[in-house]
This record gives structure tokens, sequence and C-alpha cells, in this order.
């Protein structure tokens, strides 16, 4: 399988790989506009024009979209991140041409009709009020607010309701003016395709389109800070962020071997000490994720409102205890977790067309796989155990709770219990 990267006069990038044997492929665009470059008056709207993107075009209707796409037995989708919208599909080989130019077409014409324009807002007006609904996933969006307390990465992708309701025509049309340039667009497609073909298309496509700058997103600052919301539920929701490196730096790596060690399975430390050894929960994980310049990591659990203190509190103990005594073994167990669940997934080229527009948005280029893993191979036990200090005691944190938490302890609290 090879990798190859175009980019057009005009700064639109195009990287593929051909995956031999597969009869199917994927293809998207990646715009590098998500929630993080949106003015606070504008909270919301890169995923609402994700929404409107499927709604019209100057060639086809709502229903004639879906229908190019499902009569070939084909899948289009899209989504919103705080960095990136991706625009893609999965078809058959002998249908990428199409694929393509019905997501070109989404991108480049929208034609934002006034009432569809009211029709999806009525959607993601209901998909916000799921989402309050939804406790472990509110609690994510608070964890971010505290983590990025009054900056653009810690607003919700949703965007608050007043502001939904209030959207114009006008301020898609402008978002897209501002982001939808051709410097910030990707296309990038995995599985049976044919490089030289895309960059043909890609050329009538896009290769008219004027450069234009992106607006520079503004830098990160982990902050810190508390939410606590008392609710009845039938669970204490708890949700621990600590600073961490983000994507560009190699110690990305280090954060994220740290993290699958501490709360990545079944075998970790925390499943093991809280689930399985005191059952104090049903789910407790740990995670690290990044961004361009700045990354969190991450602890969630769910338990009973009379163990919610129990398990914040041994939940730091156990941060503490991997500085100390982190063994080899755990450290080989997290890499290879790392990279066989990297390689499993690039099996498909949905995963694989994602992962390749990311690095470029990253890096401007592909890292080989072999790089990736020699990066994941080269982190020590030693470099785990410094890192999990820094975890431990130093990062800045954020800490969530929700629902029936009046018996857990503040982030105060846990701050003096780490640094004791």
């Amino acid at each position: 399988m090879t990798v190859r990267q175009d980019q057009l006069k005009n700064g639109f990038r195009i990287v593929s790989e051909n995956m031999p044997g597969l009869q199917s492929a994927a293809i998207g665009i990646w715009v590098t506009a998500g929630a993080r470059n949106e003015r606070i008056e504008q909270n919301g709207i890169a995923h609402f024009l994700e929404h409107m993107a499927f709604k019209g075009t100057e060639r086809r209707s709502a229903l004639q979209i879906a229908e190019a796409i499902e009569d070939v037995g084909g899948y289009i989708n899209a989504y919103t991140s705080r960095e990136v919208t991706a625009y893609y599909a999965r078809v058959l080989k002998d249908d990428v041409a199409l694929a393509m130019d019905v997501i070109g077409d989404i991108v480049l014409n929208p034609i934002f009709d006034p009432r569809e324009i009211e029709v999806e807002r009525g959607v993601i007006l209901q998909e916000i009020g799921q989402a309050y609904d939804t406790p472990d996933d509110v609690i994510f969006d608070w964890l971010q607010e505290q983590s990025y307390h009054d900056q653009p990465l810690g607003r919700t992708i949703l965007g608050p309701s007043e502001r939904v309701s209030a959207f114009s025509r006008e301020d898609l049309s402008g978002f897209v003016a501002e982001h939808y340039g051709p410097e910030q667009m990707i296309l990038s497609a995995a599985g049976a395709v044919d490089h030289d073909a895309l960059m043909k298309t890609a050329e009538v496509m896009f290769g008219h389109l004027q450069p234009r700058k992106g607006l520079i997103a503004e830098a990160a600052r982990f902050t810190g800070g508390e939410a606590r919301q008392e609710k009845n539920l039938e669970q204490a929701h708890f949700a621990l962020a600590l600073e961490s490196p983000g994507y560009r730096d190699d110690a990305i790596y280090t954060a994220q071997i740290y993290s699958t060690a501490l709360g990545g399975g079944m075998s970790s430390r925390l499943f093991q000490e809280v689930r399985e050894s005191r059952g104090l929960c049903y789910t407790i994980f740990a995670q690290t994720g990044a961004y361009a310049d700045t990354g969190t990591t991450t602890i969630y659990a769910g338990t009973s409102a009379d163990q919610v203190g129990e398990l914040a509190t041994i939940t730091i103990d156990e941060m503490k205890r991997a500085a100390e005594d982190m063994s080899p073994e755990e450290v080989a167990r997290a890499r290879a977790q790392m990279k066989a669940g990297m390689l499993m997934g690039l099996e498909s080229p949905s995963n694989r067309a994602e992962r390749l527009a990311r690095l470029v948005q990253i890096w401007g280029r592909v890292p080989s796989l072999e790089d990736t893993v020699a990066k994941i191979d080269a982190v020590s036990t030693e470099d785990v155990r410094a890192f999990a200090e820094t975890m431990a005691v130093q990062a800045p944190a954020a800490l969530a709770l929700y629902g029936p938490v009046s018996g857990a302890p503040t982030l105060v609290e846990l701050q003096e219990r780490r640094a004791a």
C-alpha cells in the first residue's frame, strides 16, 4: 500500500492510499475548521453548517443527495469536531467518481434554503436537548469548559440553544467565506482508489477556488476548574481531566501509553482496583486526547452516591502509585494495545482515509506506520513513570461532577490529596 500526496496551485490538498484487494473505497473532504474556529457569537455554527450541507445544493435536493449515494449501495455522512469538519462517503470502487461529485457538490454549492434552515434548526435543538438528557455526554462538555474556560476550545460543539435559534442564512454563508478556502480543505481517500484520477477530478472541481488564508485559532490555555451539579440520578458521574501534550509533541505517545495502562482496558490499574477488587462502579476508564497545542488525560467513572467519594480518592491514590511502581510488563501491554488498536483500525478504508487527512492536517505529510510504531516502541518504563508523576502531582486539573454528588470531594480536596 502506497500513500500519495499532491497539492493544487491554490493550496487544495489531495492524499490517497490504494489498498489492493478491496472492492470499495472511502473518500471525503476534511475542512480544517471546527468549533474551535468559531467566535463566541458563532458557537455551534460549524456543526449547523455540517447539517445544512445535506439539505440541498444548486444541483441536487436533499433527497437527491441521499439517493445518489444510496442508489449504488453507498453510505454518506459527516461530523464536526473541535478542529475539523468532515464530509465523507463509502462506496464501491466503480462509484468513487460519483461519491466525489456528490461530496464536492455539498461542500461547494449549498443553497441554505431558508425553509430547510428552520427544519434543521429544530433537529439540532432536539440534539442539544438529548445531550442534556444524557449525563455521560453532558459531563464531558462541562469538563471541557472547565479545562479551557472562556476560550473557543472550551465551548460545546453543538453550541447553546439560544445561539442556534438565532443563526441566519447570512451567518452560515459568512462562516463558509471565512473558513472554506482551498487551503483549508483536504481530499482524502483510501481503498480501491486511483490517485491520478482523483487529482484530475480535484483540479476540475476545486482548482478554480481562489486561495485565502483561514483565520488562526486562538491558542489554548488549560485553566482548570470545577463544575458540579446535584441532580436526582441513578448514578454519580465523575470526570477528571489533566493537562497533557498536544499531538505535535512526541510526548503524546507516553501520555497515551500511560492512560492505557492506568485505565484503558480490563487489565488496567483503575479497572482492576476500583471495579474488580472493590466493586465501586461498572464503568471506569482513562484516555488521552490531543489538539494542535494542548491535550487532556481524562478519567471517567459512574458510581453510586455513597461511593463517589471513595472512588475519587482511590483514583488519585492509583495515579500516585503508578508513578512509583508502573512495571515494564504493564508498559509493554499498553504499547501492544496501542499498536494493535491502530493497525486493526487501519484495515478499514474509512479509518485509513480519516487518518491520512488528520496527519496531513497535523504535519502537512503522512509519516509512515513504521515511524509511528517506532515512536510507540521507544517509550520506556522510566518515561511512563515520569509522566505518571507529573499527572499525579503537578499537572493542572479540571473536575466535573453530575448527579447525587454531594459526597464527592472538591477539586481543592483532590489537589490536596495529590500533593500529600
